[in-house]
């Protein structure tokens, strides 16, 4: 259980790289590209102790979604981008396969 456990914290570092991807206004900021790195440092590391128990093909799927939900959310609430019921309604897509994911492993 605790594979899963990191699994879902490496995708929160995920959304926190991303936004600071963003942040450093194409890594042209000091402190938000040192936190970019960081961030994705940790993110891959605790991905890559997930793997050691969940296999490859749901782990990196489970990752890229927590991290592609999450991304969605902080751009919207963050950076003013769009959120249209479009967007909402395949985002709940994604959330219904990582919830299919984790039922069938």
């Amino acid at each position: 259980m605790w594979a899963w456990g990191m699994l879902l914290l490496a995708g929160l570092f995920e959304v926190a790289w991303a936004y600071y991807l963003k942040a450093s206004q194409g890594l042209s900021l000091l402190i938000p590209t040192l936190l970019f790195v960081v961030t994705l440092s940790i993110s891959m590391g605790l991905l890559g102790f997930s793997v050691r128990t969940i296999p490859l093909g749901v782990a990196y799927p489970v990752w890229t979604g927590v991290g592609a939900v999450g991304s969605v959310v902080v751009g919207s609430l963050l950076f003013a981008e769009p959120l249209s019921a479009m967007k909402v309604l395949f985002l709940g897509f994604i959330v219904v396969g990582i919830v299919g994911l984790k039922a069938v492993s």
